[in-house]
């Protein structure tokens, strides 16, 4: 990955709602999810989710496609890797113990809560 790339990627993603985004769209895989649907999750509106997924297309973290009327975004994983790859190997060379906390399973972040669907409308 060349640098210019690593740097708008890790701008990209200095972000909160980003990381948020990120980790929305991650298991999700190349289906992705529609933008409404985003914005409901996520609790953003309209415009600001159009403003945080611009920045993370054009890093080229996200992808987008046009399905009916709706436009789908998911996760380009190869872009993220390079980009994680980047910091570890051109920037922190393969340190051991850089390494050794890539390796641990704990999460420094407390999961995204994303909110199940209301079915109090269908019958008991």
């Amino acid at each position: 990955m060349e640098k210019s790339r690593a740097l708008a990627a890790l701008q990209a993603l200095a972000n909160d709602a980003r990381l948020d985004l990120l980790r929305l769209l991650m298991p999700l895989g190349k289906q992705g999810m529609a933008a409404g649907e985003i914005s409901r999750t996520l609790g953003l509106s309209a415009s600001n989710l159009s403003f945080h997924l611009s920045a993370l297309e054009a890093a080229g973290l996200i992808t987008s496609r046009k399905l009916a009327r709706n436009v789908f975004y998911a996760i380009d994983p190869e872009a993220i890797g390079g980009t994680i790859s980047y910091l570890l190997n051109d920037c922190c060379m393969d340190h051991p113990e850089v390494l050794a906390c890539c390796r641990k399973d704990v999460r420094a972040t407390p999961e995204l809560e994303i909110p199940a669907p209301d079915r109090s409308d269908q019958g008991s």
